[in-house]
């Protein structure tokens, strides 16, 4: 096995680089004029592939190629807290430092590593579906009624990819971690996040040492080629399976722990909060299972037969079944999966004949259920932030 050689010391001035500028707090920079700021996303958002939101950008589901089971770069959803750095690669040290590492226990001591040092060590693939928390969010208003905060996603915030990096374990293990290390906090190199006139610092959130040492991933590819800025370049933490706010964009420091680390990212946000919810709930990990027919809504239909396509997925496993009613939940048929896309924790592709569709205004309905026993509500768990709207979404056509 090839060796690296972190160098012992604090963070380098100038370890990342943003337009050729050494990266600095974003309240260090003078305000510039409207007109010359940067845009908040780098990568082509047509509208005839995705809703804009602002500093996010939503896929929209009658733009993905059916045949395809893999999500382009081009055609992944954006989710940004503020606004996509440039960094440039020659210019970029992750920071891995904290009382959990064996080798750097003294407070302020890190070591840095480069993504030359990254990638001498063994490469991993896997494949993924890559989602936004708070996907499905404004069925919450739609279907339920209920008022939520938050980006009013309609499913549009995921996509399947095949990521490229190293395994986070296997960089513990060259760097030696404590025994009793518990927890790992990921920290981005994205502006400070500034909302109602709190300045809550960079973007970062903790998760448990057992997900690192599992398949936690470093990640500088996806679908074969680099990061593109948007999603994360030169480097982003993948943590498969879990919210999508867990998956660090421009990774720059990670933070070993003999001790439970906290940030706004598990305590404020990301968390079931509102009526009903405990004062103490649980920081939000697991994906739950949705469904989305591959359809704009309100699309028009002939009045003859006609096959219909989706996908499912899941978080916690594979997808088992999906069943689909075609009559606003009168009935309910299966649908037929798509055995050769069900693959490591991506999602699966199934379609359904619709043999004598009548005309006029219908809902689709599709419900998944996963192998470890989860099947989507007929209604989701209502709170305050509008997260992990899981329901059965009712997706209106017309049949002409």
């Amino acid at each position: 096995m090839t060796s690296i050689a972190p160098t012992r010391r604090g963070f380098l001035a100038g370890a990342a680089v943003i337009g050729g500028a050494a990266l600095v707090p974003g309240s260090l920079w003078p305000a510039a004029p409207a007109s010359a700021r940067p845009p908040l996303i780098l990568k082509p958002t047509p509208p005839e592939w995705f809703v804009d939101h602002g500093s996010n950008a939503e896929m929209l589901w009658s733009s993905v190629d059916r045949g395809a089971y893999l999500t382009p770069q081009s055609r992944l959803f954006v989710r940004n807290h503020t606004s996509t750095p440039v960094i440039s690669r020659a210019g970029y040290a992750l920071r891995v430092h904290g009382d959990g590492l064996a080798t750097a226990r003294t407070e302020g001591e890190a070591l840095t590593l480069t993504l030359d040092d990254l990638q001498r060590l063994p490469r991993h693939e896997l494949t993924a579906t890559h989602e936004c928390t708070g996907n499905g969010r404004r069925f919450f208003a739609e279907q339920q009624g209920q008022t939520v905060a938050g980006t009013p996603w309609a499913l549009g915030s995921v996509g399947t990819v095949r990521w490229q990096g190293v395994r986070l374990r296997d960089v513990l293990a060259h760097l030696g971690i404590a025994s009793d290390a518990v927890s790992v906090q990921a920290t981005g190199l994205d502006a400070p996040y500034v909302t109602g006139g709190v300045d809550h610092g960079r973007v970062r959130r903790p998760f448990p040492i057992a997900k690192a040492l599992d398949d936690a991933l470093l990640a500088w590819g996806m679908n074969g080629e680099d990061l593109l800025p948007d999603h994360g370049y030169p480097l982003r933490l993948v943590l498969p399976g879990w919210v999508g706010i867990a998956s660090i964009k421009w990774l720059g420091s990670l933070e070993v722990s003999r001790s439970e680390l906290t940030s706004p990212w598990n305590t404020q946000w990301y968390r079931m909060t509102g009526p009903g919810w405990p004062a103490d709930s649980p920081p939000l990990t697991v994906n739950p299972v949705r469904s989305a027919w591959e359809l704009a809504p309100g699309a028009r239909l002939p009045s003859r037969p006609v096959t219909l396509t989706g996908r499912s997925w899941s978080g916690a496993a594979r997808i088992a079944r999906v069943s689909v009613s075609l009559d606003d939940g009168r009935s309910w048929r299966p649908a037929v999966l798509d055995r050769r896309s069900r693959r490591d924790q991506g999602w699966t592709q199934w379609w359904v004949r619709w043999g004598n569709p009548r005309p006029g205004v219908h809902h689709l309905l599709a419900r998944a259920t996963d192998e470890a026993g989860r099947t989507q509500p007929l209604e989701a768990a209502v709170n305050s932030q509008g997260y992990f709207f899981d329901a059965v979404v009712r997706h209106p056509v017309e049949v002409a």
